[in-house]
């Protein structure tokens, strides 16, 4: 006899509705708005996920992941299902050992523009390049790198209880970066705290002495102030991105100098915003 005895299957079930969970903010089409958060789903499909990834996507904009939790080599999370009780969700990869994270950091040291989009909470496009140079890619090359477990009675990996811990987690990546790299094993702070102490030694590293020659100024007054490109270039040259107004300050550490308590760099940065929304005001 097929089915069951009431006749045919029975309806799939449905999660318990919660109250506060974490619900993505996309509402339809595909989750993950930085080029790194699409990267990682990318990725995860790339490993023929796709399908069941796509169960979750419902579960993630309900707000059935009722929270999750982001440690070196684990991604831990709840996840609400049609039990009473919330599944136990885990995401783990291999984090880098001391000697990897020594050569990542001091790659991205040696790069300004890395440091700088870094200090600003920017992935710069540029670091799969060096994790991948330093022999540790920053994604997961296959679905070997990359263990999914969840209690749920589900075979299928992921379940959609993981894959919606997955679309959360992207979405998370997009507000904050600096989740992949401490889900790699290195946390914010110390990351920061690193890039800044080698860019401090390096400024304090005798640099060698450029001799540099060139025609005397009275030979060249004629073009001296010649512009280097015509107006029309000029004028066809793309918008300069938009730059965190207070990115020269979180670039470098403040000078120990404290003025009525505080740093220098807490100081300054409301002045720069302020000047950046004058320039902004008189510009319209």
């Amino acid at each position: 006899m097929s089915g069951w005895d009431g006749g045919g299957w029975p309806p799939p079930s449905r999660p318990l509705r919660v109250e506060g969970g974490i619900r993505a903010r996309s509402k339809r089409g595909s989750i993950g708005e930085q080029w790194w958060s699409r990267r990682f789903i990318d990725v995860l499909e790339s490993f023929g996920m796709s399908g069941r990834l796509a169960r979750g996507r419902n579960y993630a904009r309900a707000g059935q992941v009722l929270g999750f939790e982001i440690s070196c080599g684990y991604v831990t999370a709840q996840v609400q299902g049609s039990r009473p009780r919330p599944y136990r969700a885990r995401l783990q990869v291999t984090p880098l050992t001391t000697p990897q994270w020594r050569r990542v950091e001091q790659a991205l040291a040696g790069q300004a523009l890395f440091r700088a989009k870094l200090l600003a909470g920017e992935m710069p496009r540029e670091i799969e390049t060096v994790f991948a140079d330093c022999g540790t890619p920053l994604f997961p090359r296959s679905a070997r790198d990359v263990e999914m477990s969840c209690s749920c009675p589900d075979w299928g990996v992921p379940c959609k209880h993981l894959a919606a811990v997955c679309y959360v987690l992207a979405e998370a990546f997009d507000l904050d970066p600096f989740g992949i790299l401490a889900w790699r094993g290195r946390g914010r702070d110390d990351l920061l705290a690193s890039l800044r102490r080698l860019t401090a030694g390096e400024a304090g590293a005798a640099r060698p002495v450029i001799d540099v020659t060139d025609r005397p100024l009275a030979e060249c007054l004629a073009d001296f102030w010649a512009p280097g490109m015509t107006s029309a270039r000029l004028r066809a040259l793309p918008p300069a991105p938009a730059t965190a107004p207070d990115l020269l300050l979180r670039t470098y550490e403040p000078p120990p100098v404290l003025v009525r308590g505080q740093d220098l760099r807490t100081l300054l940065t409301p002045a720069y915003q302020r000047l950046a929304a004058d320039d902004g005001e008189a510009g319209t």
